[in-house]
């Protein structure tokens, strides 16, 4: 198994929820481990919801300097279980509380104060890569996989993920990834700045166990205060992401859309979407004119 190496000599933690499992070690690097193999690691709606406590649970520990999110057997993250999705979808009021816990839990990562680092062997894929940009730093396998797939279900990426995609890969980069839903290999990830390493799949959990050991020994004072300001700078205006989808967020928990795409997938085959009808909903704000001001 791919992970024992990042497990071996720590500690199991106890766990809110089942697949998500903890460890700690004397070396200063805890480990969080994706754990549901038998579904590629999907994430849950019950481990979206507990991530939060998780982490803050996870930050409060004496000694803790970095932090290591993997997952088991080979594979990081397939995304959200989409059986539970499919079901979720049946209620937009349901949609909407979903989305808000896996926002939520996206952000807990990102707001972790301490170095976390991405672990990626695998499959990377939806959820399971929105929680690794939530990360500082990605180290990937060569024969990793990544991509963003809401487009081949029909459901609306969140403004939260969708702006800080654009920061870390830029937007063009990251309208190539959201309208196709096609996954790239570990090089074009590389390319595009999904990952900040690529590895031979043998050697990658020694290289990111070691560079998590290095940043242990860094000043913890240096590395929080430089996420913290590294944090805050702009990401694009997330409040007018936010606004710019609302409208779109509306008619995807009414539209079949959503739905099609969510049952294509349980099926196995090629999603049939109709057409979108209100192409631009009314709410929906609308890009300046060319000639219009903009701030320097």
């Amino acid at each position: 198994m791919t992970d024992q190496l990042l497990l071996a000599d720590r500690t199991e933690l106890p766990s809110p929820a089942e697949g998500l499992r903890p460890y700690l070690g004397e070396d200063g690097v805890a480990v969080l481990l994706l754990d549901r193999p038998h579904r590629r690691n999907a994430v849950t709606r019950a481990m979206w919801q507990a991530l939060p406590q998780l982490l803050a649970e996870l930050a409060a520990r004496p000694g803790l300097r970095a932090l290591l999110l993997t997952g088991a057997e080979g594979t990081f993250s397939a995304g959200a279980d989409i059986a539970e999705l499919s079901a979720i979808y049946g209620d937009p009021a349901a949609a909407e509380a979903y989305h808000a816990l896996n926002v939520a839990a996206e952000q807990a990562l990102a707001d972790f104060p301490l170095p976390t680092l991405a672990v990626l062997h695998g499959s990377c894929v939806g959820g399971g890569c929105q929680l690794a940009l939530a990360c500082d730093l990605r180290f990937g396998a060569a024969d990793a996989r990544l991509g963003i797939t809401p487009a081949k279900l029909g459901v609306v990426y969140p403004a939260v993920p969708t702006a800080r995609l654009a920061r870390v890969v830029g937007p063009a980069r990251a309208k190539y990834l959201l309208f196709s839903g096609e996954l790239v290999d570990a090089a074009r990830a590389e390319r595009f700045g999904l990952l900040d390493e690529v590895h031979p799949a043998a050697g990658l959990d020694a290289r990111a166990l070691g560079f998590a050991r290095l940043l242990a020994r860094r000043s913890p004072q240096t590395t929080t205060a430089a996420k913290a300001a590294l944090n805050a700078v702009p990401v694009g205006e997330p409040a007018a992401v936010a606004a710019a989808l609302a409208p779109w967020e509306r008619l995807a928990q009414q539209a079949p859309h959503a739905r099609e795409g969510l049952a294509a997938f349980l099926e196995r085959r090629e999603p049939d979407f109709p057409d979108a009808g209100a192409r631009f909903p009314d709410a929906g704000p609308r890009l300046p004119d060319a000639g219009a001001h903009r701030p320097e």
